[in-house]
Parts: C-alpha cells; sequence; structure tokens
C-alpha cells in the first residue's frame, strides 16, 4: 500500500511538471493585420458639366452731352443656364486648393418701360458667362466644402425698343469683366466621381456704351449699365486617377 501512494504521488508530480511545459510548447494564434481602407483623394485634374439658374440684375441710367446723368428704372429677371468646367486640385491632408474655368451658355433676359420716355423700352440680355477662379476647401474624406474667387465674364447684348411695335431701334453688344465670389459642396460618390452644388454672385460693375445709332431716348447721350449675377449650379465631375490614393488603416 505504501508503495502505491508513492507511486501515485510521483505520477501526480510528474504530470503537473509537464503541463507547464506543454502549454508554453503550444503556438500562439497570430494577430490578423489592420484592416487598410482608401481614403478619397481630391487631387488630380478634372472636367464635368453643370447646370441650373441664374438670376442677372440690370440698371441703366443714361448720360446726357453736358455730363448729367439721368436714372431709368433696374429689373432683376431670372432664366436657366448649362455648361462645364474643367480644373485641377491638390491636397495637402484635409486642405484642399485648386484653379477653375467654368464656362455655361445662359437665357438671362429683362425688359421694362423707360421711366424716361415709355415710347421706348430696354431690354438686356445675356447668353454667355464664364468664371476663372482659385479655389481653398476642407475635406472630410469624400465630402469637400470650398470657397472660391476670382474673375468673371459675360455677354451681353443691350437694346433700346419701340414699345409699342417691339422693333429693336439701337443695340450694342458687350463683353463685360468683373469679379466672383462663391461657394460649394462637393461628395465623392465613387472613387474617380463626385457631385456637388456651387453658388456663385458675380460683381460685372457698369460702363458706359455708346449705341450703333443715335440714341433715340436721350439725343446723343451714353448709356450706363450696372450689372450683378447670382448664380445656382448643380455640378458633377470625372476626377483622372493619376497616382496613388493615400491610405488609412482602420481598426
Amino acid at each position: 500500500m505504501r508503495k502505491f501512494l508513492l507511486a501515485t504521488v510521483g505520477l501526480v508530480a510528474s504530470v503537473g511538471m509537464a503541463a507547464p511545459a506543454s502549454a508554453a510548447d503550444m503556438p500562439v494564434k497570430a494577430v490578423p493585420p489592420p484592416v487598410v481602407a482608401p481614403v478619397y483623394n481630391w487631387t488630380g485634374f478634372y472636367i464635368g458639366a453643370n447646370g441650373g439658374w441664374g438670376q442677372s440684375r440690370n440698371c441703366w441710367d443714361f448720360v446726357g452731352v453736358a455730363g448729367d446723368i439721368l436714372p431709368d428704372g433696374c429689373r432683376e429677371r431670372s432664366g436657366g443656364l448649362v455648361g462645364g468646367q474643367i480644373g485641377y486640385r491638390w491636397q495637402f491632408n484635409q486642405f484642399v486648393v485648386g484653379l477653375e474655368a467654368q464656362g455655361d451658355w445662359a437665357d438671362l433676359s429683362s425688359e421694362r418701360l423707360s421711366l424716361i420716355d415709355p415710347l421706348f423700352s430696354t431690354r438686356t440680355k445675356t447668353d454667355g458667362i464664364g468664371l476663372f477662379t482659385g479655389q481653398i476647401g476642407w475635406a472630410w474624406n469624400a465630402a469637400l466644402v470650398y470657397l472660391k474667387g476670382g474673375a468673371a465674364v459675360t455677354s451681353n447684348r443691350f437694346s433700346i425698343l419701340d414699345t409699342f411695335t417691339g422693333a429693336e431701334l439701337a443695340a450694342l453688344s458687350a463683353t463685360r469683366w468683373g469679379g466672383t465670389v462663391g461657394v460649394g459642396f462637393e461628395y465623392g460618390f465613387a472613387p474617380n466621381w463626385s457631385a456637388g452644388i456651387e453658388y456663385d454672385h458675380l460683381f460685372m460693375g457698369d460702363a458706359n456704351n455708346s449705341f450703333s445709332v443715335v440714341n433715340p431716348i436721350v439725343a446723343g447721350g451714353l448709356n450706363r449699365i450696372s450689372q450683378d449675377v447670382d448664380l445656382v449650379t448643380v455640378r458633377i465631375n470625372y476626377r483622372f486617377g493619376w497616382g496613388t490614393s493615400p491610405v488609412v488603416a482602420r481598426y
């Protein structure tokens, strides 16, 4: 019996000493590597299309031969526009800067009775708008908010009409340069595609113009027309994926 007890104690001791060694020899399960998720990259050349709504405000004055100013009223008129844009952006961490050129066909036309002589009417028609701007923005992955500013140009035709017949009695075409500021939001819904909405205000100032014939409202006078334009456009862009998009580890 004594020998049996001694043998049992020895066996238990042997198993206890062997267990830690066996646990130490077991292989450790490998930790899976972190999942790497792509981050939207705004850097690159892009081209796109836009369309939306515009409103032009025009105020007519006539400048007499003696330099006197005769105000003839203001008028606002809204209409549609459609066009496209090209540009290039650079992204530095979350900051995004860029350059862009935009051109649109427009249908902004306003007509009103002359306050000086109601036998005549004045008409302003804007059929083309261009923007040449710089951008600075802040990106949250695929979302981008930005400000823009730069130069603006409009293509216009100014006319004096016979009120009763609608016949054009005097007219001139003018390309006018001014400035613009705007704000926009854009979202990348695919690796190379983004869509957004943008608002721009154009400060076109005023300028003295002479008609092709004698001014029928103020004989020998010039016309001075001020212009401001507001644009709201929906945009879609395709960005060419030149280069490798940055990545970030997500656990």
